[in-house]
C-alpha cells in the first residue's frame, strides 16, 4: 500500500506529502489504497489526525473537493464537490441506513463519534456500482474493532483515547477494549462526548451544546478461510443543540445490528454476505434547549422513528486484479414523523405516516486490463417502492392542515419506479505519472420528505435555509452524466493529484416557489405555510443544473523535517433551467500547512484561505458570504510507545469570521442576531492522549 502524508491540526486541514518522505512520522499517514486498486479512494485514519471537533464529517472535509456542512455540534453533513445530503453515499462499518429526523440532524456521520472511528475510506469522485445506489461519491467510517491475532491464545488489546477542547469546554473519553487469538475475537467499545455552547469572538452561540452516548460489543469466528462477525452498538444522543434549525435534539436513540461473513472459497472465488438492521427513535422541540415561544400553543415537541433493514451478498469471481464481481442487495425502511403541542394533548398531526419504503437491486462489476491501461467498469440495476400512509390528525388541529392532510389523503401515494447506474473508471502506471478518467450515468430518487411532506413545514431533509417546503408526489429521479479526469504525479520531494470534474444533472430536485404568485397567499398551501412565519413557500420540483470544478493536493519536501503540504478546491454549481446557482456551495479554498517532521514528534503552523461566495442561490434566499484567512498550530509527541500526546491551536488571532456552509441562526436570545449566518469558532485550544497497548 501507498502512503502518502496527511499534516493537520483540527477541522482545519492540509494534505499532504509523498511517501518518500513521509516515511519519518507514520503517526501522520494516510493509506491511499486506490494506488493498488483503482486509483480512486482514499484511506483516512482518523487516529492519526489531530481533531479538535466531534463531528466525524469535518474529518472528511479535509480530503480535496470535499467541505463541512456545519449543521450543528453532532449534525454535520458532507459535502463532495458540490453535492450533499443523501447525493453522497455515507455508510457505517459498509452499513447504509435511514436518517430518523426529518431534517436530517442525524446524517449518517453523526452516527461516528471521533474516539471510536479507526478510519474512513472516501472514494475520490465516482463511488463504484457495488457499494450501492449514490449520485455523487461515497463515504464509509470504519469503526474500532478487535482483529484477529496469531497467537493460539487469547490476547488483550486497547485503544483508548481522551481529549479536552476550550473553545466550548467538551471534552471526550472512549476506546476499544478486546480479547482475540487466530480464530476468535471479542471487543467492547464506548465512548463518552460532552460540550457547552460554543464560543467565538464577540459571544456565544446558543444552543450548540452536545451530549453523546455510545456502547457496543462484537464477536468474530474464523470459519474455515474466512470470518464471520457479529456487532452490536446503541448510541444515546442526549440533548444537543441545532441553531440552524427551528427545534434542537432532545435524544436519538439508537441500535444497530449487523452480521458480517467474508471469505475465500477457493483460489478464485471469495464470498461477502452482510444483514443489518438500525432502529432509530427520535425527539426534537423548540423550548427545552432554546428560549421558547411566547405562547404555549406554539411549543412544538416532533417525535420521529425510523427503521432500517438491510442484506447483500457479493461473489468474486477471479483474482483481486482481474475478476467479475456479481451482487445483490436489499433495502427496506419504514418512518414516522408526529408533530405535537405537550400542553395540549388534543393538538398533534402525522406529517409523515406510516411510510414504507423498498429497494431490491443487482450489480455486475469488473475488473480488467489492456497493455498499460487499467479498468473497472460497472452496472447496476435497482428497483423502488414508496408509500405513505394517510395522515393522523388531533381535535385541535386548525382547519388549514386538515384540508391538505384531506386532499393528501384523497391522492395516490404510492410510487414505484426502476434505476441504472453504470460506471467506467481508467488508469495507467506509467512511472512518476499516473494519469486517470472515470465516466458515470448515476441517479437517485426523491426521499420521503421530498415526495410525501403534505404539510408545509421547515422539514427540508437538513437544507437548513428558513424556508418552507412542501413535497410533490410527481417527481422524477435525478439523472447525472459524469465525467473526471486527472493525475496522479510523485517523485521523492513532491507530488500532486488533481482533478478536474463535471456532472450535467438533469431532474435535479430542489425547492422552487410554491406558484407562480411568490407572496400572494391564495391556496391552501400557502395559508398554512403563512401561519407557519412564511408567506412564501417552497415546493420540491425538478429542475436541471450542472456542476463543475477542480481540486488538488500536493506536498514537498523542501529539506531535511520540513514539509509543506495542501489542498486547494473549486467547485461551481448552478442551474441550467434559469439564471440561478445552486445553494449552500463551498468558495473557492486553500489549505497550506508547513512541518517541521522528526521520527517521534513534529510540529507545524497552517493557513486556510476561503473566497468571498457571490454565487449564491437566489430561489433559496441564500446570503452571500466575505473570505477569510485563518491560522493554527499543531504538534504531536510519542511520549512512549503506547503513549502519545497531539495539542491544537485553532483560530490562533480570534478572528471574527462566518462559513459560508454553516447554517442561519434560528435561536432568539443568542449573541448571534436571528437570521444571521453563524460565526464560526473562536480561538481554541485543543488536547488529546492516546494509549494503545496490553
Amino acid at each position: 500500500m501507498k502512503k502518502i502524508l496527511f499534516t493537520a491540526f483540527t477541522a482545519n486541514v492540509a494534505l499532504v506529502a509523498s511517501p518518500a518522505f513521509a516515511e519519518g512520522d507514520p503517526l501522520t499517514d494516510i493509506i491511499v489504497i486506490g494506488q493498488r486498486d483503482t486509483a480512486t479512494t482514499d484511506e483516512i485514519e482518523s487516529d492519526k489526525e489531530i481533531v479538535s471537533t466531534p463531528d466525524a464529517a469535518a474529518l472528511v472535509a479535509r480530503a480535496p473537493g470535499a467541505a463541512l456542512i456545519d449543521n450543528g455540534g453532532l449534525s454535520g453533513q458532507v459535502q463532495y464537490r458540490g453535492l450533499f445530503g443523501d447525493r453522497i453515499l455515507v455508510r457505517i462499518d459498509g452499513q447504509r441506513f435511514s436518517s430518523g429526523g426529518p431534517n436530517l440532524m442525524d446524517p449518517p456521520l453523526h452516527y461516528a463519534p471521533m474516539a471510536l472511528v479507526d478510519r474512513i475510506e472516501v472514494d475520490r469522485g465516482i463511488s463504484p456500482v457495488r457499494k450501492g445506489p449514490g449520485l455523487g461519491g461515497g463515504v464509509n467510517a470504519v469503526l474500532k474493532q478487535a482483529q484477529f491475532s496469531d497467537s493460539a491464545t487469547m490476547q488483550p488489546n486497547a485503544d483508548l483515547t481522551a481529549g479536552y477542547r476550550s473553545g466550548d469546554n467538551s471534552y471526550l473519553l472512549g476506546g476499544l477494549v478486546g480479547l482475540a487469538s487466530e480464530r476468535v475475537k471479542l471487543g467492547v467499545i464506548a465512548s463518552y462526548e460532552k460540550g457547552d455552547d460554543l464560543q467565538f469572538p464577540d459571544g456565544t452561540i446558543a444552543s450548540s451544546s452536545f451530549e453523546r452516548l455510545n456502547f457496543g460489543a462484537h464477536a468474530g469466528l474464523k470459519v474455515g478461510n474466512g470470518s464471520l462477525t457479529l456487532s452490536y452498538r446503541r448510541q444515546e444522543t442526549d440533548p444537543t443543540g441545532n441553531p440552524p434549525f427551528p427545534m434542537d435534539i432532545q435524544y436519538f436513540n439508537t441500535d444497530f445490528l449487523n452480521l458480517v461473513y467474508e471469505g475465500q472459497l477457493n483460489d478464485n472465488l471469495y464470498l461477502e454476505v452482510e444483514a443489518g438492521h438500525v432502529a432509530i427513535r427520535h425527539l426534537m422541540d423548540n423550548y427545552s434547549l432554546r428560549q421558547g415561544p411566547a405562547s404555549p400553543m406554539d411549543q412544538r415537541a416532533t417525535f420521529a422513528d425510523a427503521d432500517t433493514s438491510t442484506a447483500a451478498t457479493a461473489l468474486r469471481m477471479g483474482t483481486p486484479d482481474r475478476h467479475v464481481r456479481l451482487g445483490a442487495d436489499v433495502e427496506t425502511f419504514d418512518k414516522d414523523v408526529r408533530i405535537t403541542n405537550p400542553t395540549n394533548a388534543a393538538f398533534f398531526l402525522t406529517s409523515l405516516n406510516n411510510i414504507s419504503g423498498s429497494r431490491v437491486g443487482a450489480f455486475v462489476e469488473s475488473r480488467l486490463g489492456a497493455g498499460p491501461v487499467e479498468a473497472e467498469i460497472g452496472a447496476r440495476f435497482d428497483h423502488h417502492q414508496l408509500e405513505a400512509g394517510s395522515p393522523l390528525l388531533g381535535s385541535a388541529v386548525p382547519m388549514g392542515p386538515r384540508i391538505l392532510a384531506n386532499s393528501f389523503a384523497a391522492s395516490d401515494r404510492t410510487w414505484s419506479d426502476e434505476t441504472i447506474d453504470v460506471t467506467a473508471r481508467f488508469w495507467s502506471d506509467m512511472g512518476n505519472i499516473k494519469p486517470r478518467a472515470s465516466f458515470a450515468y448515476k441517479t437517485r430518487v426523491a426521499n420521503a420528505i421530498e415526495r410525501f411532506s403534505w404539510l408545509p413545514t421547515g422539514a427540508s431533509g437538513g437544507l437548513a435555509d428558513g424556508n418552507i417546503y412542501v413535497g410533490n408526489l410527481n417527481l422524477g429521479n435525478e439523472k447525472a452524466w459524469i465525467a473526471e479526469a486527472g493525475f496522479d504525479y510523485q517523485d521523492r520531494r513532491f507530488y500532486a493529484r488533481p482533478t478536474l470534474f463535471y456532472r450535467r444533472i438533469d431532474d435535479f430536485i430542489q425547492g422552487v416557489p410554491f406558484d407562480g404568485t411568490p407572496g400572494v397567499i391564495d391556496s391552501p398551501v400557502e395559508m398554512v405555510a403563512n401561519m407557519n412565519g412564511d408567506p412564501t413557500p417552497l415546493r420540491f420540483a425538478n429542475v436541471d443544473a450542472e456542476i463543475y470544478g477542480v481540486d488538488v493536493d500536493f506536498g514537498w519536501h523542501i529539506s531535511g523535517p520540513l514539509h509543506l503540504d495542501g489542498t486547494a478546491s473549486y467547485v461551481r454549481a448552478k442551474r441550467r433551467d434559469i439564471d440561478d446557482d445552486l445553494y449552500r456551495i463551498t468558495p473557492p479554498n486553500v489549505r497550506a500547512a508547513l512541518s517541521w517532521q522528526e521520527k517521534s514528534w513534529h510540529l507545524g503552523a497552517e493557513l486556510r484561505a476561503f473566497a468571498d461566495q457571490n454565487k449564491v442561490s437566489a430561489t433559496n434566499s441564500e446570503q452571500p458570504s466575505d473570505g477569510y484567512i485563518l491560522a493554527g498550530l499543531f504538534g504531536h509527541v510519542a511520549l512512549t510507545p503506547t503513549l502519545s500526546l497531539d495539542a491544537s491551536v485553532e483560530n490562533l488571532f480570534d478572528k471574527k469570521y462566518t462559513d459560508h456552509l454553516a447554517g442561519y441562526n434560528r435561536v432568539s436570545g443568542s449573541d448571534v442576531a436571528v437570521g444571521a449566518r453563524l460565526p464560526g469558532a473562536g480561538r481554541s485550544a485543543f488536547v488529546r492522549l492516546r494509549w494503545t497497548g496490553m
